[in-house]
């Protein structure tokens, strides 16, 4: 397996900190938050492609997260969020990303009076964002969602009825986030069914009611045990470091874990 690490843990911090932050901690693979003061622009692109292209690093691109809602129930905003994610799918492709990581859309506030309707455009905004995806050339992947927020995807009976409305002909890999998991107890749940479907790993730790991307060994995660697991099902791709503070101890049992 290949470690990354997440800028996640300096998204609060000026889009120059983070650059100097790309070659801090010797990682091959960097996944660029494109949200808040790291939103990607043409400028920043450039930038970036500089360093990859003096440091050898390669990225996947994490998309916009923040009030991102590709199920609401406005056609306006839902274009608006829409347009966004595309912005975002064009720079990665420019970026020559390893994988684009989105989320699924959420219940809204009518969600009750309208039952069906958040999941229906959810799924309509994923076809739209996989056209878009196989235009240009980006793989995507739908990342699993913690409790207690209301997304629409996040548990493994959501992953299950989602690929099978989606279509066999659709090509979308699963992003698995083993905090996430963590917060409703799936963990080798997700594993196990998912196998063929999960191309992309985040780790972080938490004690398990809340998503809070501890330091690797600072909450309750038996990360041994998921090492293991994905050794059993043969996953190759990127185990990329989530966690916002401990970064380099953090980063050192990665290591040791996964490779």
């Amino acid at each position: 397996m290949n470690i990354g690490l997440s800028m996640l843990f300096c998204l609060g911090e000026p889009f120059s900190a983070m650059l100097k932050h790309l070659t801090e901690f010797d990682a091959a693979f960097v996944e660029l938050v494109d949200e808040s003061q790291h939103a990607l622009n043409r400028k920043r692109v450039n930038a970036l492609k500089k360093i990859s292209g003096e440091s050898g690093l390669e990225f996947t691109v994490h998309a916009p997260f923040a009030d991102i809602n590709i199920a609401s129930p406005n056609p306006v905003l839902r274009r608006v969020m829409l347009k966004r994610l595309e912005k975002s799918l064009c720079y990665a492709r420019q970026l020559h990303s390893r994988q684009w990581i989105f989320h699924s859309g959420w219940k809204s506030g009518v969600s009750e009076f309208y039952p069906t309707l958040d999941w229906h455009l959810n799924l309509r905004s994923v076809r739209s964002l996989l056209t878009t995806a196989k235009k240009l050339g980006v793989e995507i992947s739908i990342e699993n969602t913690p409790e207690p927020f209301h997304f629409l995807v996040k548990r493994m009976q959501d992953f299950a009825l989602f690929y099978s409305e989606l279509g066999s002909d659709a090509d979308i890999g699963l992003t698995l986030d083993i905090g996430h998991a963590n917060t409703n107890q799936q963990i080798f749940g997700f594993i196990e069914k998912f196998a063929d479907k999960i191309v992309h790993v985040h780790i972080s730790d938490n004690e398990g009611k809340y998503d809070s991307h501890k330091g690797i060994g600072f909450g309750k995660i038996d990360w041994k045990a998921v090492a293991k697991a994905l050794k059993t099902i043969n996953y190759k791709g990127i185990v990329m470091l989530e966690s916002i503070d401990h970064m380099a101890e953090s980063l050192q049992t990665t290591r040791q874990l996964f490779t």
